[in-house]
């Protein structure tokens, strides 16, 4: 492996540590402030919404906002039966059954 490439990926390793450590350093000492920790709470359903939307919406590369888009309406589905029920298992089963449905029958 050339040395500049190994050079790198030690730079990156201590980069990532020195960040990863502080935080846990300082926060040690004088806890998390409860502004932070409740802004931390909606992190996850960022991240999972930014996984999400562009799969729903962009199935081919382009916007595609129609009927004929079935991943956008098993996505709504799941999403309402989401709301609805607060129940992974069933919003899983339903998502994925509208979605068998819709291949099969449209």
């Amino acid at each position: 492996m050339r040395s500049e490439i190994f050079m790198l990926i030690i730079g990156m390793a201590l980069v990532t540590f020195a960040t990863r450590f502080s935080c846990v350093a300082l926060f040690r000492q004088m806890g998390i402030p409860n502004w932070l920790e409740r802004w931390l709470k909606h992190i996850p359903t960022a991240i999972l919404t930014a996984l999400i939307v562009p799969a729903l919406v962009l199935p081919k590369g382009q916007i595609d906002i129609s009927f004929h888009n079935h991943y956008l309406l098993a996505g709504i589905v799941a999403a309402v039966v989401a709301y609805k029920s607060r129940n992974i298992l069933v919003t899983l089963t339903t998502g994925m059954g509208t979605m068998l449905a819709l291949r099969w029958f449209i």
